[in-house]
C-alpha cells in the first residue's frame, strides 16, 4: 500500500469505527461527572486516543513476530472487555446509589479506572493489526496517529454531550453511565461471536 487518498481515508474510517466504544464510555464519563473541567476532558480523551493508537500497533508487531501466540489471545478479547466494562459499569451504578444517599460524596474517575476503561475499549483494536499488516512500520505509525486523532475528537464530543446531559439528569447520570458501560461490554462480547 502507498501513501494515497485511500490510505488516509481508510485510516480515518478505521479510527471512527474503533472510537465508537470509547465514545460511549466518554459519554458515560461525562454523565457521571457533569462538572468536569476542560483539562480533565482532554486527559480522558487523550488516554482513549493513546490506547486506540497503541493497540493496532501492538497487533501489527504481533503479526510480524509472534502471530501464533496472538491468535490464541484473540479469542479472550471479548471476555476481557466484558469483564472490565461490567466491573466499571457496576461500580458506577453502585456509586450512583451512594451519590443519591449522599449528594456531596460524588466519586471521581480515578486514573486506575480511566486506564481500565482505555484498555477495555481498545483491546479489540489489537485485531486491527491484521488489517494494517501489509503496511510498513512508518505507515502503521501514521495510521495509528490518524486513529488517535479521530478517537480524541470523538471522545471530546462524547464527554461534552455527556456533561450536558449529566447536568440535566443529575442523580440518575451515574446509573445511566454504568448501564451504558455494561451494555458496551455485552455488545463487544456478543458481536465477537456473530
Amino acid at each position: 500500500m502507498d501513501w494515497s487518498f485511500v490510505f488516509f481515508f481508510n485510516s480515518i474510517l478505521l479510527g471512527a469505527g474503533l472510537a465508537m466504544d470509547a465514545f460511549s464510555v466518554s459519554l458515560a464519563d461525562g454523565l457521571h461527572e457533569p462538572k468536569m473541567k476542560t483539562g480533565r476532558m482532554c486527559t480522558i480523551a487523550g488516554v482513549f486516543a493513546l490506547f486506540q493508537a497503541a493497540m493496532p500497533l501492538i497487533g501489527w508487531v504481533c503479526i510480524h513476530t509472534i502471530v501464533q501466540y496472538f491468535r490464541v489471545f484473540e479469542t479472550l478479547i471479548p471476555w476481557i472487555a466484558l469483564a472490565l466494562l461490567s466491573y466499571i459499569g457496576g461500580k458506577m451504578i453502585y456509586d450512583s446509589r451512594c451519590e443519591q444517599e449522599c449528594p456531596d460524596c460524588v466519586p471521581k474517575l480515578t486514573i486506575g479506572l480511566l486506564l481500565t476503561q482505555g484498555i477495555a475499549t481498545s483491546i479489540d483494536a489489537l485485531s486491527v493489526g491484521f488489517t494494517i499488516a501489509e503496511h510498513t512500520l512508518v505507515m502503521a505509525l501514521a495510521a495509528a496517529g490518524i486513529i488517535a486523532a479521530v478517537t480524541y475528537g470523538i471522545c471530546m464530543a462524547g464527554l461534552a454531550i455527556g456533561k450536558k446531559a449529566g447536568t440535566k439528569l443529575s442523580g440518575k447520570a451515574g446509573l445511566l453511565g454504568g448501564m451504558i458501560l455494561i451494555f458496551i461490554g455485552l455488545e463487544i462480547f456478543i458481536t465477537s461471536w456473530l
